[in-house]
């Protein structure tokens, strides 16, 4: 990932999104000539002079001080995981690593979480949305991940290569475009990987909305959410999903979905696993 390319590519998306109104900006009477505020409006909104902004953008100002990067969120109204990203974007540049990254592997502990968790979907993400572990619930609404060669056990690939999952998943192209931005957040925290870097290369060219939510630069981390899947047995199911960090391994998540007491979704899902 190239960081100069990455930070004007960012900033620009974020102010052409963001009207002068909403900015809270009064009209000067210039003709607008670009969507959203333009460098200079961006530049009075954080306190910095617009030549600093403009070299900013352009990836010409080395590391940007906390309050810097504290300014510039505020006046482009960046959310927390735009906040996140925009940080991890304008930190120290650091040595690439050489080699391939260590395997990921979940703890025992961890897995024996998971597999207590028998009645609900349950599973654990590593880098780049790698599948690293599922319980028998979550192979049966979504996909027999421990089936699959374990470079093929991707979330990302599931829900954006597998045509079963446009069948499955309710709402499929919001789920595939929020999978999308999960993957971008990622590509700002871990710039050298070069397996992510491999993986979005496979999606551009193999994904034909993949590269138009790419290029949209949307940030999004997981944390909660609805999510509704359909299963050739039971139905439609409904799912409140929670998403946790593990201490002591930032890049792993566990994943859980939820059902409703006496829900529908809750006597699918015991009918699924009797």
């Amino acid at each position: 990932m190239d960081r100069s390319s990455e930070i004007a590519a960012f900033l620009r998306s974020r102010r052409a999104g963001l009207t002068p109104d909403r900015a809270g900006l009064p009209a000067d009477g210039r003709t607008r000539r670009v969507p959203g505020l333009r460098r200079d409006e961006v530049a009075r909104l954080a306190g910095v002079s617009t030549e600093y902004y403009t070299r900013l953008e352009q990836g010409r100002v080395g590391s940007p001080s906390p309050g810097v990067v504290e300014a510039l969120a505020r006046a482009l109204q960046l959310d927390p995981s735009e906040h996140e990203h925009l940080t991890n974007l304008l930190a120290r540049p650091t040595a690439a690593r050489r080699g391939p990254a260590p395997q990921q592997r979940v703890r025992p502990g961890l897995y024996l979480q998971l597999q207590t968790l028998d009645h609900v979907p349950a599973f654990v993400l590593g880098r780049r949305a790698d599948v690293l572990a599922s319980n028998r619930l979550a192979r049966e609404i979504l996909t027999d991940f421990d089936a699959l060669p374990a470079p093929r056990r991707n979330l990302a690939r599931y829900y954006l290569l597998d045509p079963e999952a446009r069948e499955r998943v309710v709402d499929w192209e919001q789920v595939a475009a929020e999978t999308v931005a999960t993957l971008r957040l990622e590509a700002g925290r871990h710039p050298h990987d070069r397996r992510l870097a491999d993986l979005v290369g496979e999606l551009i060219l193999t994904s034909p909305e993949f590269s138009t939510w790419w290029n949209d630069h949307r940030v999004l981390g997981r944390t909660h959410g609805t999510k509704s899947y359909r299963h050739p047995l039971v139905g439609e199911l409904q799912f409140s999903y929670e998403s946790f960090r593990p201490l002591g391994d930032p890049d792993q998540t566990l994943c859980v979905y939820n059902a409703e007491p006496d829900s529908p979704t809750a006597h699918a899902l015991r009918l699924l696993s009797a």
